[in-house]
This record gives C-alpha cells, structure tokens and sequence, in this order.
C-alpha cells in the first residue's frame, strides 16, 4: 500500500471537479527545521514557507492528513511540521480565557488516513489507536478543528491491486464530499 502523496492524488482531480479548491502541502518537503524550545514556539520567528501554509489552513473548511504510522506515531517530519504551523497567534490563542477553548482554528473539519503494516483492527481495539487519539484530540481538537474523522489502512503490505483500488475508490469519494 502506498503511503505518499504520489499515489493518493488520483482523488484530487475528483475533489476539483465536485468543485472544491484543492492544495496539496507535502510536509516532508518543506524542509522545516525542528523546534528545541518551547520560548522558540512561542516567540521564535517561523521559518519561510510556514506563512504560506498557515494562509492554506485559514482558506481551507476542510484538512486531510495522510501519513503511516511509524513506531506508533506520526513520522517526526509531520510533527515537527504541526509544530511549526500550529504557533500561538496562529492555532491557539496565546492568552485564553479559557485553557480548554484557546483554538482559533473552529469551523474547520478534518480527516486523518493512517496507513499501516498491522492490521487496522488491531492498531485500533488493541492498541487503543493511540496516533490517531494524539492527532484528534491534542492537535487538531485543542486548535479548535472538528470533527475529525480517521480511516486506517491497515495490512498494507498484503493489500493487492483489487483492495488498493477499492481503498482509492473510497478516497476519491470522500474527496468529492470534502469528508
């Protein structure tokens, strides 16, 4: 199963003609330096190509996040991208009333596709679906970003053409729904 932005843009050209306007941002290639401080996420200067992307989050009504599941999580790449992006000012208000509502990215859905070498039952009943709770909850949720819906490829490497095209079928209609 594929897990770049490569294969999955056969559902771009869907979500352009159902009318939605479509940017693709592939973390990876920003070439983001990591941050090592929390003074530097709070007051530090983002780096060229974060405002770029932070203009795309305030047009978008909807984000979709693709990544596979590496040691449990989110490769460090896109965490260290959602750290960049998600400064205060930007996705949390720096001075809340209210700790629990300080997102100022409302109004907005999201959906996570994780793709995955262990079965997606597993990942999820046993495991608790840990990545997609951190992502749901303590990133995109605490930025004020709902719902967030997931879809989880599992078994990757034992999916054949038939599976692979039905799961790109799947994504090419939840694209033109903007789901």
């Amino acid at each position: 199963m594929p897990t770049c932005a490569m294969r999955w843009r056969p559902a771009t050209p869907r979500a352009r003609a159902a009318g939605h306007q479509v940017e693709l941002v592939e973390a990876a290639r920003l070439g983001l330096p990591l941050l090592t401080s929390q003074d530097a996420w709070q007051h530090g200067t983002p780096p060229p190509g974060v405002a770029a992307v932070q203009e795309a989050i305030h047009k978008a009504q909807h984000l979709v996040f693709f990544y596979p599941l590496w040691l449990g999580d989110m490769p460090a790449l896109l965490k260290g991208f959602l750290e960049q992006v998600a400064r205060p000012g930007f996705a949390l208000d720096p001075a809340p009333r209210n700790p629990l509502r300080a997102g100022l990215l409302g109004g907005r859905s999201a959906r996570l596709v994780v793709s995955m070498g262990m079965p997606a039952l597993l990942y999820r009943w046993f495991y608790g679906a840990p990545s997609l709770r951190l992502m749901r909850r303590n990133i995109l949720g605490f930025a004020g970003i709902e719902p967030v819906r997931s879809t989880i490829v599992g078994s990757t490497g034992a999916l054949d053409a038939a599976a692979a095209e039905r799961l790109f079928a799947r994504m090419r209609r939840l694209g033109v729904q903007a789901r």
